[in-house]
């Protein structure tokens, strides 16, 4: 019970902590609009669109948590916690477009440039890097449990050196007019958002399609179940990811003798537990008198 109520209380301070940082997010994305309105600035623009997402996507993972803890039931009888993973994809899918579209309107500003006011774009791009900073602050510890907030405080780093680089292309506008340096960050606050999205698309894609977990093989894991006294044989193997954090197995296994079956699923459970991480297996036994070349 007490490792219950202090991990309730981790969920409730990481809950806060995501609703700060959705918060200070949203107010930053409309400073943001407003002072690349005031300056002409599509870069501010572009960051704040990004801010804009970080903010979605934090609030996207906050409900998804709340989904995520509910309990199995005759509806969904692994639990609800693939609905961070789905929060995931939709995040980033929402990435891959804020992306593309920063790169038409960056390159759309080459053919019609327009007046910048440096300052502005300094001032607003300097509060956006402190807010930046706290956001991926407040979702570091968080990130390392889950790929929703892994993704949200990846962004909020990259936000951060965004900032800098529009805090950057401002002075030099009011130093040398040099407008083209705005079109320029937009185009690598795209080209971030994009490389973000392409890192983490393919993991949350593979554990949808139930892929085999990261760093295991079905080889290895046949080999490890077979290793085990009184194991003649292991087929039709099956290992997915019930979700970022639990690995499932189910196979057929080929014993000598079922006056051993129990004594040998206990062993097989306690291998798969301790090698491969696997928390949720079904076995299903079978006889044969026959050797392993029997298959």
């Amino acid at each position: 019970m007490g490792h219950d109520h202090h991990h309730h209380d981790l969920d409730r301070m990481g809950d806060r902590r995501l609703l700060t940082a959705i918060a200070i997010n949203m107010l930053l994305t409309l400073a943001q609009v407003i002072g690349g309105i005031i300056s002409g600035s599509l870069a501010l623009i572009a960051d704040a669109l990004h801010n804009f997402s970080d903010a979605a996507s934090l609030l996207i993972a906050w409900v998804a948590r709340k989904i995520g803890r509910q309990l199995p039931d005759h509806f969904k009888t692994f639990g609800y916690k693939r609905a961070e993973v789905i929060a995931a994809l939709i995040n980033l899918v929402t990435l891959v477009l804020v992306g593309l579209y920063l790169i038409y309107e960056g390159l759309w500003r080459l053919f019609e440039p327009q007046v910048i006011e440096g300052w502005v774009v300094i001032v607003v791009a300097s509060i956006a890097l402190v807010i930046d900073i706290a956001t991926a602050t407040l979702t570091f510890s968080l990130s390392k449990q889950s790929i929703n907030i892994r993704a949200a405080f990846l962004h909020n780093v990259s936000d951060a050196l965004a900032s800098a680089g529009v805090i950057i292309a401002g002075t030099l506008i009011l130093l040398y007019g040099w407008y083209w340096t705005d079109t320029l960050l937009t185009l690598l606050i795209a080209g971030y958002v994009l490389y973000q999205a392409a890192t983490l698309l393919p993991k949350t894609i593979h554990i949808l399609m139930e892929g085999t977990p990261e760093g295991i093989t079905i080889k290895e894991v046949i080999n490890s179940m077979e290793s085990i006294e009184g194991v003649s044989n292991v087929h039709h193997l099956h290992l997915w990811q019930i979700d970022e954090h639990k690995n499932a197995l189910e196979a057929h296994v080929v014993i000598s003798h079922f006056s051993k079956t129990e004594q040998i699923k206990m062993a097989l459970k306690a291998e798969l537990g301790q090698q491969f991480s696997i928390t949720h297996s079904t076995l299903e036994f079978e006889i044969n008198h026959c050797n392993k070349e029997c298959y």
